[in-house]
């Protein structure tokens, strides 16, 4: 029998393991790509641009991936 998605509950240990995934190599891309070019800056000015960038990546690409493809990993059985 399979559970309608009516009847299901998220699941936030497993939302952030499945956010982790992608999460974790797109931070290190963009830190690859913005500290040679911001040598000699302070570090909240470096989490100034690498912060908008991430938030904008997690909210338009990120999130909407795993909520389309992970939906049966993240949400469970109530």
């Amino acid at each position: 029998m399979t559970t309608s998605v009516s009847n299901r509950k998220l699941s936030k240990l497993h939302l952030a393991l499945a956010m982790l995934v992608p999460v974790y190599p797109l931070i290190t891309t963009i830190l690859y790509i913005v500290l040679p070019l911001t040598e000699g800056w302070t570090i909240w000015q470096r989490t100034a641009v690498i912060a908008p960038i991430m938030v904008f990546a997690m909210v338009f690409v990120v999130s909407p991936f795993v909520q389309k493809r992970f939906a049966n990993f993240i949400l469970r059985a109530a």
